[in-house]
């Protein structure tokens, strides 16, 4: 068996390519291309004219590296973990905020709640009652135009304080 060289390929040159009559790589003589790429060529064993067909040991090193990086970008991405991981981590994180909102509002009467409106400031820890995301609390004030408020669906900024 020849191997193939790094010289460019052209009609009526040998190239090793998987026979499909013999089901080995074996040198054949290229009989047709179309531009720069093989088409059709000739088993110098058995002389039988076939479609190109890269050597299956090259196939099978390029299935290999293929199926290496899929596995690559399964099993870790780039935010760290595999994708079990991430989730069981988004998981917690979203366990954790209904766990502080419920934490927040338990057994707080209706009364303590002051109504959401864009006019008002609010302060840390004060209890808002939304008309769309119901009862939440402050988490942090941002600054003296925005509040993070806590809702049972998550954290919300919204803007505060704002005088028409």
């Amino acid at each position: 068996m020849t191997t193939t060289t790094t010289k460019k390929p052209k009609t009526g040159g040998e190239i090793d390519a998987y026979c499909t009559k013999c089901k080995l790589d074996l040198t054949h003589r290229i009989i047709a291309m179309v531009g720069d790429a093989v088409k059709k060529v000739e088993c110098k064993t058995c002389n039988s004219h076939h479609l190109y067909r890269r050597p299956k040991t090259e196939r099978e090193a390029a299935a290999a590296r293929m199926q290496k990086r899929a596995d690559d970008r399964k099993s870790v991405s780039p935010t760290g973990g595999t994708k079990a991981e991430r989730l069981a981590r988004a998981e917690r994180a979203e366990r954790e905020l209904t766990s502080a909102w419920e934490h927040a509002i338990a057994g707080k009467p209706t009364a303590a709640f002051t109504a959401y409106r864009i006019s008002l400031s609010f302060g840390q820890g004060d209890l808002i009652h939304h008309p769309k995301f119901g009862d939440g609390v402050v988490a942090r004030v941002i600054d003296a135009s925005k509040v993070e408020i806590l809702f049972k669906d998550g954290p919300r900024t919204m803007a505060q304080g704002v005088t028409a």
